[in-house]
């Protein structure tokens, strides 16, 4: 039993299991760069079709006072809708692999694709 709550807790304890910022790079680019464009300025070439222009990802942590790991993890799988182009943004979590990974910020841990965990990874180091 000992062990059992020692697993657990250094499980908990994983910032982030994978964290492959440059893979996250490569899924951004493929997947992203076409909104938010390949600078992360949002000034993709769908960027003037749309009804809610994508954010300035480079700026992130300038606007939370803080990168939330967590909170951007929402909105690349879905859990927290976006509004842009007349609706949700596109959503990535049914295209990535399972919910296997292990993210914390904090003060809130989740389980997510381990594609979104690396795109996490590249955002946050993008910042400015």
């Amino acid at each position: 039993m000992k062990a059992l709550l020692v697993a657990a807790a250094c499980l908990v304890a994983t910032p982030l299991m994978a964290q492959d910022a440059a893979r996250g790079a490569a899924l951004f680019d493929r997947h992203c760069a076409v909104c938010h464009g390949t600078g992360l300025r949002g000034d993709g070439p769908m960027a003037e079709v749309l009804a809610v222009p994508p954010p300035d990802l480079t700026r992130i942590a300038e606007r939370y006072d803080g990168f939330p790991r967590v909170g951007i993890a929402w909105k690349i799988d879905g859990r927290d809708p976006l509004v842009s182009h007349g609706g949700d943004m596109l959503l990535f979590g049914h295209v990535f692999g399972t919910m296997s990974e292990m993210m914390t910020d904090g003060s809130q841990t989740l389980v997510t694709a381990p594609e979104v965990v690396d795109l996490v990874a590249f955002l946050e180091r993008q910042q400015e």
